[in-house]
């Protein structure tokens, strides 16, 4: 006894395969859309982050370099005409003896 082949099935046997196919690449398109967005958000998270350390830090751009905008020169003309230098500011531990001391002198009345 031997088999025999019965080529009716044939038509329903490329059937099935051409829909298993089908399905494989679109599985597989899904997987890589899914991989790709994923790494976008990665990458979009690290840029974000970088960039609120440095703000307008663009990781293949070049390097940032400081410039003075219009307001901030007239901001420090303002507040200190004689020197157009850097101005001293108040350290966080200056600030809070000030406080301290104001606060003593408050409860002392």
């Amino acid at each position: 006894m031997s088999f025999v082949y019965p080529f009716t099935l044939e038509p329903h046997i490329i059937t099935l395969e051409s829909s298993r196919r089908s399905t494989i690449a679109a599985h597989a398109a899904r997987r890589e859309a899914y991989l790709r967005q994923r790494d976008d958000e990665k990458e979009r998270r690290k840029r974000d982050a970088l960039r609120r350390i440095a703000p307008g830090f663009e990781p293949q751009g070049t390097v940032l370099v400081p410039t003075r905008t219009v307001s901030d020169v007239q901001e420090s003309r303002v507040m200190d005409p004689e020197r157009p230098g850097h101005k001293h500011t108040k350290s966080v531990m200056e600030d809070l003896v000030d406080q301290l001391a104001a606060l003593d002198s408050t409860a002392r009345k």
